[in-house]
Order: structure tokens, then C-alpha cells, then sequence
């Protein structure tokens, strides 16, 4: 108000006052700032030019798997802090303070995820078990086999078992673990348990309040090919019916 009470109207643009504009310059330079953190925190913040490691020539051996290696000791970064960023319904965003194998300091952002269940469901002419499902992040409806998150504390054969009848209305007389995939290592922890259910019949579906899926029932070497084709690009899809397909070739007789 000005000093008969009257409201001021509101500035319009480009007549903006000088503490207006140093504000807005502040903030910039703030989301500048934090905009440069995040990207270092995925890079290496540091200076290149002092980086004196390699990765030597590449060494022809039987596989050995990560820190089974003498010289995995020598790859290790340790954590100095850990702060939590942002909490989310289903993950969290942490960041993590470590000390490089030389001795550096750096940032890592990791997605905390508390693990999930996919099913491959298979029925006994041949066809497996698929849920179509609208996907956010991608704008488009995916062809998925069943999957869910783990509850707090839950077991992933109990949570396997829920997430088939939930998502599908389908039980299972067998259910037998297959692999458990790190879904995106760079930066997330989350780790989805495997399974191949067999025996199935149906009793009723009951997704989740926001989920609304419909269900298919394919010719399992159809989705075979279409993973091989490129046209399924859902990780957990892809690794099931590559194992479904190493296996099947697996337990053909030899001519």
C-alpha cells in the first residue's frame, strides 16, 4: 500500500526495481550452482589432469566375478557420509561423500530402492504371462512381465506369489527363483528378484488402487523374438525370456 492505503499494483515486467533484479540474479546463480553439483556428482569432480591410473591391457582369463579379484581391493571407493537428499513414496535420492581408490574426495547420487519380484509365468502349452501398462516415464504402455516392489521386511518367494495374483489374478503351484538383476548400477541399488512360475490358474486379479493393467497370455517364442528384434525394452522382460531361451536350447537333446 502506499501512504493513503491505496494497493500498489504488482511490478510488471521491466519494471523490475534493483533489489528485484539482484534477488533474481541470486537465485540464478544458486540453481546454477546446484545444477553443477548434480552433474559433477555423476561425473568426477576433480581435476583430470592429476589422474594418473589406467586399466591396463585387457587380460584373457575364466570368469571371476566382482571382489572375488585380489585386485578389486584396489577399485574400492569408501563412503565418508551419506546424507538423504529426497524421500519419495517408493525410492529415496541419496548423496553419498567418498574417498577414491587414489585418495581423492568425490560425490556420488544414488537411488535407494527397497527391491522388487518379476515372474515369468509360463503356462503349460508354451505361452507366458504378460501386463500391458501405461508407463510415465515414458509416456507409452510397455509389455512387461508382472513385477512389484518388495514391502518392508517381506520375503520375495511370499512377494512373488502376491504380486502374480495381484497383477494377473493368476496362482501358481510351483515357484522357482531364476536370478536376481541389479537394474541400473551407476547410480541405484534396486535389485529385482527372478522368478518362473508354473502350475497357474486363475482366481481373480486385484492390482493396486492406481494400477490399471490388462493382461495377455503369448506364445512364449514370440516374445523371444521380439526381444531379440529389439522391440522389448523392459530389462526384467528382456532377462526372463533370454533365460527362458538359454534354457530351452540348454535342454534339447544333442544330435
Amino acid at each position: 500500500m502506499d501512504d493513503q492505503g491505496q494497493v500498489m499494483p504488482a511490478p510488471q515486467v521491466g519494471e523490475l526495481t534493483q533489489d528485484d533484479l539482484l534477488q533474481l540474479g541470486e537465485e540464478l546463480d544458486g540453481a546454477i550452482d546446484d545444477m553443477g553439483e548434480a552433474v559433477q556428482a555423476y561425473t568426477f569432480d576433480g581435476d583430470r589432469s592429476v589422474a594418473d591410473h589406467h586399466s591396463g591391457e585387457p587380460v584373457r582369463r575364466s570368469l571371476v566375478l566382482g571382489d572375488d579379484d585380489p585386485r578389486d581391493a584396489g577399485l574400492r571407493e569408501h563412503v565418508v557420509t551419506e546424507n538423504t537428499m529426497w524421500k519419495g513414496r517408493i525410492f529415496d535420492v541419496s548423496r553419498l561423500s567418498v574417498t577414491l581408490p587414489d585418495g581423492r574426495p568425490a560425490q556420488r547420487d544414488v537411488v535407494r530402492h527397497p527391491g522388487a519380484v518379476a515372474i515369468v509365468a509360463l503356462t503349460d502349452d508354451g505361452c507366458i504371462c504378460l501386463v500391458r501398462q501405461y508407463r510415465t516415464s515414458l509416456d507409452r504402455v510397455t509389455v512387461e512381465i508382472p513385477a512389484g516392489k518388495l514391502d518392508p521386511g517381506e520375503d520375495p518367494l511370499e512377494c512373488a506369489h502376491r504380486e502374480l495374483l495381484e497383477e494377473t489374478g493368476l496362482e501358481a503351484d510351483h515357484m522357482a527363483f531364476l536370478t536376481t538383476i541389479a537394474t541400473a548400477v551407476g547410480f541405484c541399488d534396486e535389485l529385482i528378484h527372478l522368478y518362473m512360475a508354473t502350475g497357474l490358474h486363475f482366481v481373480a486379479s486385484d492390482p493396486d488402487a492406481d494400477e490399471f493393467i490388462n493382461v495377455d497370455v503369448v506364445p512364449l517364442g514370440e516374445l523371444i523374438d521380439a526381444v531379440l528384434d529389439g522391440r522389448i525394452e523392459d530389462a526384467k522382460t528382456v532377462t526372463g525370456a533370454l533365460i527362458c531361451d538359454a534354457v530351452s536350447h540348454r535342454l534339447q537333446p544333442e544330435d
